[in-house]
């Protein structure tokens, strides 16, 4: 399986692994809405555009910078494909960001700015506007890893022992978490225990966390304030703190799709997490055990990942305690 990484080099300290399929079915084939981008230390950069990679140089990028995203765009909604590629190919002219403030400001502005390209008279009523995921990292020298999130794709956590999700998706059951109405362990079987694919929040979109029937053109952070206490830690915008154990994995959510993930996602430590296993191996069994070996009442749906593994640079021993999932479980 060729790795959409190749070629590029993210400095020392980094290495990157990318696939993206369009499903795991023999039988059936879709439309590949998924997109990826990678910029790496120098400036060369990676996309998918008419369903296949594309290579290009952002001038000007500065040396050691990279930046890391994954995109689904919406198959129930016209223009899904199209949603996720004007985004990707639209970050290639955000410049390098190096705070939390400019990353935020940057990104709801080309938000705002695709969505009135994208706009159709009556669209915020019916939900036809396009829309697409967006879970990105954004990694200056010397610093610790952005995270920007909108939308169900997911940034997860692997270790030798557990699979540990770092993003909340942005679904019904989020907003009724933020309203009171569901406790973690419902939030946690509703989300991760089965797969909905409905969303409630996405890039493009703009959002229905106040009243699911009313789409806001703006996109809403999930911060601290606006969540509740089992989910405060995983704000959407936040610094990282990176485990120097883990690989990291960016994914949409054809990754996880299935009746009931959680044993799935049970298996990932195995898959991914051998310390002797390149980035690039562990991500080919990932996917090869997906086509494979998959779960019971697979969905067919298309499938991106983005493996990092950190080492000697961007590493904080306060990482995100894998206790975390007894608040859940």
């Amino acid at each position: 399986m060729t790795c959409l990484a190749d070629g590029l080099a993210f400095g020392p300290g980094l290495t990157v692994a990318a696939r993206s399929a369009a499903s795991a079915s023999r039988l059936v084939v879709p439309e590949n809405q998924d997109n990826l981008l990678l910029i790496d230390a120098s400036g060369h950069a990676v996309r998918l555009y008419g369903q296949a990679p594309l290579r290009t140089r952002v001038a000007g990028w500065p040396a050691g910078h990279v930046r890391l995203a994954v995109l689904d765009g919406m198959g129930g909604h016209g223009n899904g494909r199209q949603a996720a590629e004007a985004v990707a190919t639209a970050l290639l002219d955000v410049p390098a960001c190096r705070t939390l403030h400019e990353l935020s400001s940057r990104f709801d502005t080309l938000h705002a700015a695709l969505q009135a390209r994208f706009r159709q008279p009556g669209d915020a009523d019916t939900f036809r506007r396009p829309g697409t995921t967006l879970t990105l990292l954004e990694i200056a020298p010397g610093q610790a890893p952005l995270l920007y999130h909108v939308g169900d794709s997911r940034l997860y956590e692997v270790t030798a022992d557990v699979a540990l999700p770092l993003t909340i998706d942005h679904v019904p059951a989020t907003g009724y978490a933020m309203h009171g109405m569901l406790g973690a362990r419902e939030w946690w079987q509703q989300v991760h225990g089965e797969h909905r694919p409905q969303i409630a929040q996405a890039f493009i979109l703009g959002n229905a966390f106040a009243n699911p029937q009313v789409l806001d053109d703006g996109l809403r952070a999930l911060d601290p304030a606006s969540l509740p206490p089992f989910l405060r830690q995983m704000a959407d915008r936040r610094a990282l703190a990176l485990r120097p154990d883990a690989l990291y994995l960016l994914a949409t959510d054809g990754l996880w799709a299935c009746r009931e993930p959680l044993p799935w996602l049970a298996r990932w430590p195995r898959l991914l997490s051998d310390g002797t296993a390149s980035v690039n191996e562990a991500l080919d069994g990932l996917f090869h055990a997906w086509t494979n070996n998959p779960p019971p009442q697979l969905y067919i749906d298309n499938m991106t990942a983005i493996a990092i593994r950190f080492s000697g640079r961007n590493i904080d021993q306060t990482a995100l305690p894998h206790s975390i999932l007894t608040t859940f479980c």
